[in-house]
């Protein structure tokens, strides 16, 4: 795969729907080698490669970075929380995932409750969804979670007055991801890593036909 003609919103689409409940790589392969790129084309692709490869390593890093932040800030702890589930909403995976276990344990409970929480039906024209398969959460459309757990969040870091802080720390985390990737060569494990999530994606798409 040619990462210099991936464009940032195929990127960020890639992140949005790829699984996320894979462990990080080893910190022996984090941490391994490490060069300068060559030309503007190089650093682009090298970047792309590995925020897409190392996407838990780095996500574990900036939650440190930011656990660290919180220990002087400890009510924003509750605010970070409401973001990072705001922002893993957008997830399909992790979207559809909260759905269907949030839907179980209320039929424990309710079963005509949980009957409610169910996604609209997709209209089929010749054997084929009309468009896009839309996510729902609890029955409401995604959407709907995102703002409402942003401005929850927004609220709980304006009563905090931790916001500053966190953003010093945010910054400091994405400036060390920023770094990492642009200097982390990409081995051959990244490579072969992404043509199977391409082979994946052509086999998805292939079966839905």
């Amino acid at each position: 795969m040619d990462w210099g003609n991936v464009t940032a919103e195929d990127l960020i689409d890639a992140l949005r729907e790829v699984e996320w409940s894979s462990p990080p790589r080893p910190l022996s392969e984090f941490f391994s080698r490490f060069t300068l790129p060559r030309s503007y084309a190089k650093w682009n692709s090298r970047l792309k490669c590995n925020l897409y490869y190392y996407r838990t390593n780095y996500f574990i890093m900036l939650v440190i970075i930011l656990g660290l932040a919180f220990l002087r800030k400890p009510p924003a702890i509750i605010a970070a929380l409401m973001t990072a589930l705001s922002v893993a909403f957008l997830n399909d995976s992790f979207a559809g995932t909260f759905n269907e276990k949030v839907t179980r344990s209320v039929r424990k409970v309710s079963p005509h409750l949980a009957a409610k929480m169910r996604p609209p039906l997709t209209p089929v024209i010749r054997g084929r969804p009309s468009d896009k398969r839309a996510i729902y959460i609890c029955g409401r459309p995604r959407w709907v979670f995102v703002l409402a757990f942003s401005a929850a969040s927004f609220l709980v870091w304006f009563l905090s007055c931790g916001l500053l802080t966190v953003l010093l720390a945010f910054t400091i985390g994405l400036l060390a991801m920023l770094l990492h990737a642009s200097f982390r060569t990409p081995n051959l494990k990244a490579r072969l890593n992404t043509f199977r999530e391409e082979f994946r994606a052509v086999w998805r798409n292939y079966s839905e036909l």
